[in-house]
């Protein structure tokens, strides 16, 4: 089954080859890889100094002339990262970071999602990007591999996003205005500033769509703070506040192929009758310290709480109601110390985390007509994740440098269903899982790096991922965590004429891949298994050249191949098989035109190749090309203000795709179809 029909979309041979042989610049315009300092692993280090494949996005690539609406726009050319379901709101952004992460129906699996320093990442390994406020990202960090030494449950990678404190950005206050297609409008107010001691960042957003297809409006709200206290004596205190209110993401649900075939826009079976979406309310809240002179090292610690109240309906009759309360806090504390080991040189980290999870949830049962039934489930879910760290850099030489990090994760699951009717369905689970890495970066000339490392991830299944498909309720006793061994090899580095690049070979051996399926006639309720040992490997690569002062180019190519090593059920072999829901060739490429008075165009195109949608691989989906153009310009007001205009086309070339696929789906209803050539325009005043 080919949805798209027999439309060529061929990817050249030649280009995939000449493009292997260059690489992929991941760093901020302008600025020094060598120079740009990250903080996703932990140990603060320079781009060139880290043996990881780490990508930096920054504040120009996430806001010029973008929506800042979801991360796929700000991703584009970070190499290994696949986004798919950006049109859906009531199911989330889904994100792969080499092939991990794309089972998840919604949400994020499999990658920790970090923001302003608090984990977005449930202890039980789910996470949600809805609250992630674009407007304000000042950078965004991307670990492209096994992260679990850094950051626990999670075996794909971790994004780290870093919001204005005011302290950084320009001081004064704005107002966005956007609109476009498909009823899009957008409000966007912000104010930043600092006065000595204190800095202080806040802003309002208020979203409004009416969506591509039938049964697609949206709703929401953001409030993002930020305020920083200076202590003197190299003490800081940061309080963060991020309010989200999301009344409405309507959800049309997934079609067959005769239905995207008859009409792309209609919603799919149900969901108007039942209105099927979701309402979110959320607060976080964070408050962190640090001590950059305390002792002979520095001491940070971090606290946060979230609470989270959602309610869904799902598009069948059944008990298809879902709502929870959910409570999030935790705590993390860390210490980083210089010393010298037999005359070398070593920096190390280590630190402890908390963090608890209560789920409060019930489902309610919904007649065929639509009616809304009594209760079927009532029960609180809890997580536990208790953890250890500790991570070094060692200095054999001014060029080597050898790092190694090793944690250990104690998660406990636990169910307590208060729904008596159908009996006692308790359970609980615990973990005790060690994650390892040792890795060695070697800088052959002074902004040029060679790296390897080796690393170990495990990823737990999440409490939906529990679910029990005989219906007994509690835990499936037959699913266990996912287990990863990751192989790295990377350059990269600055050429003369303005040329940066970055290569990276990898290889991930998987054992107890889990993998989602529904059941015939149970609608759409996806359930999961482990199904045997996987293998994920590629080359992620691309490049950046400045042409001139006023045109830079840019390329990311990623070339994969994820395969089943070992999977048998229900009496077929898929071993072999390619892992359904990823593509294994992306390509992505950007022209840039900057003026000297504010004035820019930016031209984006984007190969994505084929895939396949079960893991039979009967059901495959073709490849295809987007095509985005942007621009915009600049104008100043007063001597204090500046007004800028932008418009943007996003699918220029019309092109019929996806948004979203979803895995091993029954009935055959695995398409989302994506919008269709889109426009907008906006109106931004600084002062």
């Amino acid at each position: 089954m080919k949805p798209l029909g027999d439309r060529p979309a061929k990817f050249p041979r030649a280009v995939w080859v000449g493009v292997t042989l260059i690489a992929v610049v991941t760093a901020a315009h302008g600025e020094s890889g060598a120079n740009i300092v990250v903080t996703a692993p932990l140990l603060e280090r320079t781009l060139y100094e880290t043996p990881a494949a780490l990508s930096v996005v920054d504040r120009l690539t996430i806001q010029q002339g973008q929506l800042r609406n979801k991360l796929d726009e700000s991703l584009v050319l970070v190499p290994g990262v696949y986004l798919q379901n950006q049109e859906n709101y009531a199911q989330g952004e889904r994100i792969a970071i080499r092939g991990f992460g794309a089972r998840a129906p919604f949400g994020v699996r499999g990658i920790t999602v970090i923001v302003d320093g608090i984990p977005y990442t449930l202890p039980d390994g789910q996470a949600q990007l809805d609250a992630i406020d674009l407007d304000n990202a000042e950078r965004i960090e991307v670990i492209r591999g096994p992260a679990s030494v850094l950051y626990g449950n999670a075996a794909g990678g971790v994004i780290s996003v870093t919001t204005a404190d005011g302290r950084r950005t320009p001081e004064g206050s704005s107002i966005r205005l956007t609109g476009g297609s498909h009823d899009f409008g957008k409000l966007t107010a912000r104010n930043s500033g600092s006065d000595g001691a204190w800095a202080h960042n806040v802003s309002f957003t208020a979203l409004n769509v009416e969506g591509y297809r039938d049964q697609s409006e949206v709703e929401k709200y953001l409030f993002n703070s930020k305020l920083s206290r200076d202590l003197g004596d190299d003490q800081s205190l940061t309080i963060i506040l991020n309010l989200l209110d999301n009344p409405r993401s309507e959800d049309p649900g997934a079609l067959t192929d005769e239905q995207v075939e008859d009409d792309r826009t209609q919603a799919g079976r149900f969901t108007e009758d039942y209105d099927t979406g979701q309402t979110v309310d959320q607060q976080v809240l964070g408050l962190q310290y640090e001590d950059l002179s305390a002792g002979s090292g520095e001491w940070r610690a971090k606290t946060f709480y979230l609470r989270r109240n959602f309610e869904q309906q799902l598009p069948f009759p059944g008990p298809s109601r879902i709502d929870y309360n959910r409570d999030y806090f935790g705590f993390n504390s860390d210490y980083r110390q210089p010393f010298a080991l037999a005359g070398y040189p070593v920096r190390t980290v280590t630190g402890i985390e908390a963090r608890r999870q209560r789920d409060d949830r019930s489902r309610r049962e919904v007649s065929f007509d639509g009616t809304l039934q009594g209760e079927t489930a009532d029960e609180v879910q809890t997580a536990t994740a208790l953890s250890v760290f500790s991570q070094s850099d060692l200095d054999l030489n001014s060029d080597l440098t050898l790092s190694v990090g090793a944690r250990f994760d104690h998660i406990h699951l636990d169910v307590d269903d208060q729904f008596v009717q159908d009996g006692d369905q308790s359970g609980d689970r615990s973990f005790g899982e060690w994650s390892g890495s040792a890795g060695l970066s070697y800088r052959y000339r002074p902004d040029h790096q060679a790296y390897a490392n080796l690393s170990t991830a495990f990823e737990t299944p999440t409490f939906s991922e529990f679910a029990n498909p005989s219906g007994q309720g509690g835990f499936n006793p037959d699913v266990e965590p996912q287990k990863a061994v990751n192989h790295e090899l990377g350059l990269r580095g600055e050429l003369d004429g303005g040329v940066r690049y970055d290569l990276t070979l990898f290889w991930i051996d998987v054992r107890d891949e889990l993998t989602p399926y529904t059941l015939p006639g149970d609608n759409d309720r996806t359930f999961y298994r482990n199904t045997g040992d996987t293998t994920r490997k590629g080359v992620e690569a691309a490049a950046g050249w400045s042409i001139s002062q006023a045109w830079r180019i840019e390329t990311a190519l990623t070339l994969a191949r994820y395969t089943f090593d070992d999977y048998q059920v229900g009496g077929n072999d898929f071993a072999g098989n390619r892992l359904p829901g990823l593509p294994e060739r992306v390509w992505s490429n950007q022209i840039q035109w900057s003026g000297l008075g504010g004035n820019f165009a930016t031209l984006e195109t984007r190969y994505v190749g084929d895939l396949v949608a079960d893991d039979a691989n009967n059901v495959e989906v073709d490849d295809y090309w987007l095509v985005n153009l942007r621009g915009g310009d600049t104008w100043h007001v007063s001597r204090n203000s500046l007004l800028k205009a932008f418009v943007g086309v996003r699918n220029v070339l019309d092109e019929e795709h996806f948004a979203n696929v979803r895995i091993n789906a029954s009935n055959g209803r695995y398409f989302e179809p994506a919008a269709k050539r889109t426009y907008y325009a906006g109106l931004e005043l600084t002062f």
